[in-house]
């Protein structure tokens, strides 16, 4: 768990995934993990997957200019377009900046 700065940007994607494709979604969601890795400004990200298949993935971002340079990646919209083709049966975006963060870890 990390505790991010006031501002940072929080990309929030929330998707209903299809029973479709299982490998080959792995791997490109595998690509998008590190694509996005590489991107300036990039800082992190946080990702769950239930077992209904409804998935939460956020990515933080130094500013808005670089969530929306992620946006405009060439190869994340080809991904982006095959997830919406094969992979999504649904979901929604939010682009929101942290105001306030925090941890806590249990002692053992």
């Amino acid at each position: 768990m990390t505790t991010y700065a006031k501002g940072i940007i929080a990309v929030i994607f929330v998707a209903q995934r299809t029973e479709h494709d299982e490998a080959e979604y792995q791997i490109a969601a595998a690509r998008m993990v590190a694509l996005a890795a590489m991107q300036n400004g990039y800082i992190g990200i946080d990702s769950v997957r239930g077992d209904s298949g409804l998935g939460i993935t956020i990515s933080y971002w130094q500013d808005d200019d670089a969530a929306k340079a992620w946006r405009d990646n060439a190869e994340h919209a080809v991904i982006r377009d095959a997830g919406r083709g094969r992979w999504y049966t649904n979901y929604s975006l939010h682009v929101s900046a942290i105001t306030r963060s925090y941890d806590w870890r249990k002692d053992t």
